[in-house]
């Protein structure tokens, strides 16, 4: 009598798991701190090897990092000064001045290009173009303008938000 296909996939799992050596599911802590799995019992006890019990085991192996190149050449920019060290007030006083410059003529961009995107938005109801034939696309343009002018007033909120934690100017 033939057997059925169900069978045959637990067989073939069965003899695969019979030809499994014990030694394979053993972990071994060598010294060191090195867990393997890779030993065989005679090897694992020439090397002074003992058996991990009580639970499982997961061994990762890593990389270690890179240590970070320095740029060669050219003078490499002065970095932050490390911490616990003071900074010139001066020195700072220009920083902050600059950052604020910076952020101020940011500002100042964010704030045109947002009032270009609400004059085309037209409080919801833009212009429709010549390739706008078709509603949808109109209206996925409204949806687009809706979505941009909301990042942009994000923008602009944490933009401030810079300003405000930067010193007063002096």
């Amino acid at each position: 009598m033939p057997r059925p296909d169900f069978c045959r996939p637990l067989v073939i799992a069965a003899c695969i798991l019979a030809g499994v050596p014990a030694w394979a599911q053993t972990v071994y802590r060598c010294p060191g701190n090195h867990f393997t799995n890779a030993l065989t019992p005679k090897e694992a006890e020439a090397k002074g090897c003992r058996v991990v019990e009580g639970g499982n085991v997961t061994i990762v192996e890593s990389r270690r990092p890179a240590p970070a190149a320095r740029p060669s050449g050219a003078a490499a920019a002065p970095a932050a000064a490390p911490a616990g060290t003071r900074i010139d007030p001066n020195e700072q006083r220009a920083r902050d001045s600059d950052a604020r410059r910076i952020l101020e003529a940011e500002l100042r961009r964010e704030e045109e290009a947002l009032a270009a995107l609400r004059k085309e938005y037209n409080n919801g109801e833009p212009e429709r173009r010549g390739d706008e034939r078709n509603y949808q696309k109109y209206l996925d343009r409204v949806a687009a303008l809706q979505a941009d002018i909301a990042r942009k007033e994000a923008d602009i909120a944490s933009i401030r938000r810079e300003l405000g934690r930067l010193p007063a100017a002096p």
